[in-house]
């Protein structure tokens, strides 16, 4: 399975989100600004994740972005789905999507797929955004020290 550069943006998005939103409401400007996406592409993310109800957004002066539950009540598998959709690597390992395989009876890879698909949804499903939070903070810590 290859993840799409809404995924991996939007997860960037969401570590951002859960690192910086904790005291004030955040805007894409300075998302953008911190991770080096563009605005234009970075709204675009933005309305899928408010569409899964994982970010929630204010206008005004003191107005922007920010996660609607904790990030520790926040799944990687979440946010990947929020995004790009099943995370199975192929069609008929999909249980929601009415799609049936002619073929499924005789197949004999179809437990691969399966298992496959199990393995990346229990991966994802059981990392919080709150570890990676967590991690990101470390990594910058450990950047800045070694650049003063």
């Amino acid at each position: 399975m290859k993840l799409s550069t809404k995924g991996r943006y939007g997860l960037k998005m969401m570590i951002d989100l859960a690192i910086h939103s904790e005291k004030e409401m955040v805007s894409i400007k300075s998302i953008s600004e911190r991770q080096g996406i563009s605005e234009n592409y970075l709204e675009q993310i933005i309305a899928l994740l408010k569409k899964a109800k994982l970010v929630e957004s204010a206008r005004g002066s003191k107005g922007g972005y920010s996660l609607v539950k904790p990030p520790e009540e926040v799944s990687v598998g979440e946010i990947l789905r929020a995004l790009e959709g099943n995370l199975s690597p192929v069609d008929c390992t999909s249980l929601n999507d009415g799609h049936k395989c002619e073929e499924a009876d005789l197949c004999v890879t179809k437990n691969v797929w399966r298992k496959i698909s199990d393995s990346i949804n229990e991966v994802v499903d059981n990392i919080p955004l709150s570890e990676l939070m967590d991690e990101q903070i470390k990594a910058e810590d450990t950047y800045k020290g070694e650049f003063q």
